[in-house]
């Protein structure tokens, strides 16, 4: 689940991107704890896209997940992990008020620590990675 800060959601309305920073496992392996997200703000959501959107239970609380399907009255949104929860199996099918939009780039910061120069190497080939519709959603939507 990102985070927000308060400057990014006031800026919303000026700008149409926004950074989120991610936290909790709910989308690894796609987003790890501590990826920090380039948020594209009223994109047009297809199944298959990473969204950001507000909780349907707790509206101060940021989440991201995997649009997996339109259905009647929203999206229905799942995490990567399946272990972790926290998405439409548990509150149900999401509203498309609360979709906010798409997260278009994840970045990686690079690990405090780390200094060899084959880590950094290994850094900089991952760092950042456009986030791709994953076409598979709806297979794993089937498989529920």
């Amino acid at each position: 689940m990102p985070e927000l800060s308060q400057e990014t959601e006031r800026g919303r309305a000026v700008a149409p991107f926004g950074l989120a920073e991610v936290t909790g496992p709910s989308m690894v392996p796609t987003l790890l704890h501590g990826d920090r997200l380039l948020v594209q703000y009223g994109a047009s959501v297809r199944p298959g896209d990473v969204v950001v959107l507000r909780h349907p239970f707790q509206q101060d609380l940021l989440v991201v997940k995997r649009a997996v399907a339109r259905r009647e009255g929203g999206w229905w949104v799942l995490g990567d992990n399946p272990y972790a929860g926290g998405d439409s199996t548990d509150y149900g099918v999401v509203p498309d008020e609360l979709v906010l939009g798409k997260a278009r780039l994840r970045y990686r910061p690079f690990p405090a620590g780390q200094r060899s120069p084959l880590a950094l190497v290994r850094w900089a080939l991952s760092a950042a990675r456009p986030l791709l519709p994953d076409r598979s959603a709806s297979r794993r939507l089937r498989a529920r």
